[in-house]
């Protein structure tokens, strides 16, 4: 019994390092943007096309199908429809960008037409990995007020839930000063990352909810923006186990400081991605303007 349990160990592990392999991957996207958005603008969106696709060709995607049928009943009279949805997703996660995407930019009947290249250090995710829910609010904590594009002197504010227990942090990076700045846990909190109880909603950055959950102090962020227009990303990390101690490799979130330059920053961020395959990672990017 024990030679069994100890090869059905073995194959547990091995399985969960398959699944969480990583690889060095490219690739290159053409962008043909709308007329409404800037260069800028449709350089991050070929860029984020251009990640996903390599992405995808390495790991490849899921697709996904669901039925449902709704019976409706109005003044006697019986109506019955049937609904199908379908979708993919990609079956892996961006870790870190290798050297500098390169962008072609070109113009054909007034269209611009973006075309960009990229290599860099992806990790596959397993489809039965469970997702968190992280939505950017602007200025109100209901999920309607849920938004990317801010004005200059907007609330931030963030909805969260999780369907298992786990723990949170959340970073910002300023791109026009290329800073870092953990902006969850707060900074009275004395903790190096934020308890999360399953399938419970939270709002971060609110003083009203705050006072709701009895969490003392919060941090409260108004988004600025000193030109046309300016970009922020928010990096949010979960986990069922506080992160960086799962592997207990040194490079966990209680040596970072509360803020560091971008480079700094993503090179523990690829770092602690490639040794924690817990921890679920999503970038949200954020444009202000004037």
């Amino acid at each position: 019994m024990r030679r069994v349990l100890l090869s059905l160990l073995f194959l547990f592990s091995f399985v969960a390092v398959f699944s969480q392999r990583t690889a060095n991957i490219s690739a290159t996207y053409t962008f043909y943007a709308p007329e409404t958005i800037s260069v800028e603008e449709a350089k991050r969106v070929a860029l984020e096309r251009a990640k996903n696709q390599a992405i995808a060709d390495e790991f490849g995607t899921i697709v996904s199908q669901s039925n449902s049928t709704v019976i409706s009943n109005k003044n006697g009279i019986s109506d019955e429809r049937f609904y199908s949805y379908g979708g993919s997703e990609i079956r892996g996660e961006w870790i870190e960008t290798i050297g500098d995407p390169k962008f072609d930019i070109s113009y054909k009947d007034k269209t611009l037409i973006v075309t960009c290249s990229v290599k860099g250090k992806a990790r596959e995710i397993s489809p039965t990995v469970m997702e968190f829910i992280a939505k950017p609010l602007r200025n109100g904590t209901e999920e309607k007020f849920e938004s990317t594009s801010f004005k200059d002197g907007d609330d931030l504010f963030l909805y969260f839930q999780s369907p298992v227990n786990g723990f949170l942090t959340i970073y910002l990076l300023d791109e026009t000063s290329q800073t870092v700045y953990c902006i969850l846990p707060y900074k009275s909190q004395g903790i190096s990352t934020t308890p999360i109880e399953a399938n419970k909603e939270y709002i971060f950055f609110s003083r009203i909810y705050a006072e709701k959950e009895t969490r003392g102090s919060v941090d409260e962020y108004s988004l600025s923006c000193q030109t046309e227009k300016e970009f922020n990303t928010l990096y949010v990390l979960f986990s069922p186990y506080e992160i960086g101690k799962q592997n207990k490799f040194v490079s966990s979130i209680e040596n970072k400081p509360s803020h560091s330059s971008y480079i700094d920053f993503k090179r523990w961020l690829s770092k602690t991605l490639s040794r924690d395959s817990k921890i679920q990672y999503q970038e949200i990017n954020i444009t202000i303007s004037k």
